[in-house]
C-alpha cells in the first residue's frame, strides 16, 4: 500500500491546555432518550467531538439514503481497538513528567471523562524496529548458546515498557495485551544475526520455552499476555530485527514445539498465526489445514501493506471456527488527516471488522518529532498516533482513526447487520450494556444527508465531506 506523504498543519498541544474536541468536551455516556452524534471532520473543525443536542428515532420518510440496522443478525465479538506500544513509545512516555504522563495515559486508556478508551495493545517480545536498539531476552557473545535459557531476562523492558504497562493497567486492568517477536535470540538463527535468517530446527523447543518464560515473567510483573503471534511479518526478513519463517516451518514449530509446550506448562495465552500482509491468505490457511497444528491455534493475524482486506473473509470461510485479528497498519510521516482518516476508517475500522476481525490496531502509539527512536535499519518514517516532544503532545491521524471506535465499541461488543454503500461505508455494533453504535464515513466531496433506521423508525442526519460520524444510542 502507498500512503500519501502530504504535510498537514499540526499544532503542538500541551496536556494542560484545552486543545482539541476530546479535551474541550467531556465524553459523557449516552442519554437514554436520544442518539449521540460524535463528529470527526478532517478539516479539524470537529475532532471526535460530541455534537450539540441529541438525535431521536421517529416515524418519518424522506428520499435520503438509509442505513438499516438489524441487531438480530450478529457476527463476531470484538476484543478491542488500539495501538502497538513499541519500546520507543514506552521510552518517550516514561521520560515525560509523571503528572503529564498520568494525564495522557488517562486520556488514552480510561473510559471516563475526556478519554478515548483504548482497549487493546500490541507489544514486542524483545525489540521491534521502533526500539532505540536491538535486543532479545537472551543475548550472548557470538558462538555461545543457552539452550536451557539460564540467562533469560526481561531486564531490557524494565527501564520503560514494564513501568508504563503497569501505569496503564492501573487505569484499565482488563486491557488485552498481545506480544509479537521480531526475532528470536541471534544464536538460535541460521545467520546468527538479528536481521533475517531462519530459526534453526534444533532450537524449536528452546524457542518455545522462551515464549513461556516471557509469558510467565510478565505475569510475575502483574502483566497478563492475552495472546502472542509467532512472528511479526514472517515473510519480511529485511527489517531489523526480523526473521524468515515460511508456513511449513511455522506449522512444524507449532505442532511439535510451541503448542505442546504451552499445553504442558498450562499456558492459556492464545496463539495467533501469520501476522503479515493480506496478500497471502494461503499462509494461515495452509497451517490451519493441518489438524495437528490447528488444535493449538486461536486464529490468524493480518497487516495490509499488500493485498485486500477481504482476504480475512477468505480465511474465515476456510476455517470459520478460528478467529481473525488485524494487528498493524502504519501512517507515514508527516501524515494527512483527510486521506489517512478516510482510508483507515473505511478499510480497517469498518473494513476489517466487516471481514470478521475481532480487533483493529494501528502502528504505533508514539514517536518524537523526528519519528524516532528506531533501530539501525528500522522504520524512519513511522508516524505515531502521538508525537511526543517532552511533555508536549500532538494528536496525529491514527489517534482519531482509533478514537472513533474505541470509546464506545467496548470489548465484548458484537458486530450486527447494517447495509452499506460506496458513499456511506459503515459498521454497527451492539455493546455489552445493550447500546448500539454505528460508525459511518462520508466518502463524497460534499455534505451527505442520510438516515439510520432501526425497527421501522429512523434518525435523519448528515456528514460533511470526508468526515466520520460515531452514533450511539
Amino acid at each position: 500500500m502507498t500512503l500519501k506523504q502530504q504535510a498537514i498543519a499540526l499544532s503542538f498541544l500541551t496536556l494542560t491546555g484545552l486543545s482539541t474536541g476530546c479535551q474541550r468536551n467531556a465524553l459523557n455516556r449516552t442519554s437514554s432518550t436520544g442518539v449521540e452524534f460524535w463528529l470527526t471532520n478532517p478539516d479539524r473543525s470537529s475532532l471526535f467531538t460530541k455534537q450539540a443536542g441529541a438525535l431521536s428515532f421517529a416515524n418519518a420518510t424522506n428520499g435520503n439514503p438509509t442505513i438499516d440496522i438489524d441487531a438480530s443478525q450478529t457476527f463476531q465479538s470484538i476484543d478491542g481497538f488500539g495501538y502497538t506500544l513499541t519500546g520507543g513509545s514506552a521510552m518517550l512516555l516514561n521520560r515525560m513528567d509523571a503528572k503529564a504522563r498520568a494525564a495522557l495515559l488517562n486520556e488514552l486508556f480510561s473510559t471516563e471523562g475526556n478519554s478515548i478508551g483504548v482497549s487493546y495493545l500490541r507489544i514486542s517480545i524483545g525489540a521491534s524496529d521502533l526500539d532505540d536498539r536491538v535486543f532479545s531476552y537472551d543475548d550472548l557473545p557470538e558462538g555461545q548458546t543457552d539452550v536451557d535459557l539460564k540467562k533469560f531476562s526481561l531486564d531490557p523492558d524494565r527501564a520503560h515498557l514494564i513501568p508504563v504497562l503497569k501505569e496503564i493497567l492501573a487505569i484499565n486492568p482488563a486491557i488485552k495485551i498481545m506480544g509479537s517477536p521480531w526475532s528470536p535470540p541471534a544464536w538460535m538463527k541460521t545467520n546468527s544475526n538479528s536481521k533475517g535468517g531462519s530459526l534453526k530446527p534444533e532450537y524449536y523447543n528452546a524457542y518455545a520455552q522462551y515464549f513461556i518464560k516471557y509469558i510467565q515473567g510478565m505475569k510475575a510483573e502483574g502483566i497478563r499476555i492475552d495472546a502472542i503471534t509467532i512472528q511479526n511479518e514472517p515473510l519480511h526478513p529485511g527489517n531489523n530485527p526480523s526473521l524468515l519463517m515460511l508456513p511449513a516451518d511455522q506449522a512444524l514449530f507449532i505442532k511439535t514445539s510451541l503448542g505442546p509446550a504451552f499445553k504442558s506448562a498450562q499456558i492459556d495465552t492464545k496463539i495467533f498465526l501469520y501476522d503479515h500482509n493480506a496478500d497471502r491468505p494461503d499462509y494461515p490457511i495452509s497451517i490451519l489445514n493441518d489438524p495437528e497444528a490447528k488444535k493449538y491455534v486461536d486464529g490468524s493475524a493480518f497487516h495490509l501493506y499488500a493485498g485486500s482486506i477481504e482476504a480475512l473473509t477468505e480465511v474465515h470461510n476456510a476455517h470459520p471456527d478460528k478467529n481473525l485479528y488485524f494487528t498493524e497498519q502504519w501512517i507515514g510521516a508527516p501524515g494527512n488527516l483527510k486521506g489517512d482518516l478516510a482510508w483507515h476508517v473505511k478499510t480497517l475500522i469498518i473494513g476489517a471488522t466487516r471481514n470478521w476481525s475481532r480487533n483493529v490496531l494501528e502502528w504505533n502509539l508514539a514517536a518524537d518529532p523526528k519519528q524516532e527512536p528506531h533501530t539501525p535499519g528500522g522504520c524512519t518514517q513511522c508516524m505515531g498516533a502521538l508525537t511526543l516532544d517532552g511533555n508536549t503532545v500532538t494528536r496525529n491521524p491514527a489517534y482519531y482513526n482509533v478514537a472513533v471506535a474505541s470509546k464506545f465499541v467496548r470489548p465484548g461488543s458484537v458486530r450486527i447487520q447494517s447495509n452499506t454503500s460506496d458513499t456511506l461505508p459503515n459498521v454497527a455494533f451492539k455493546t455489552p450494556d445493550g447500546r448500539k453504535v454505528i460508525i459511518v464515513l462520508n466518502t463524497k466531496e460534499s455534505t451527505q444527508a442520510f438516515n439510520v433506521r432501526e425497527d421501522g423508525k429512523l434518525i435523519s442526519t448528515s456528514l460533511p465531506a470526508g468526515s466520520v460520524g460515531t452514533y450511539v444510542w
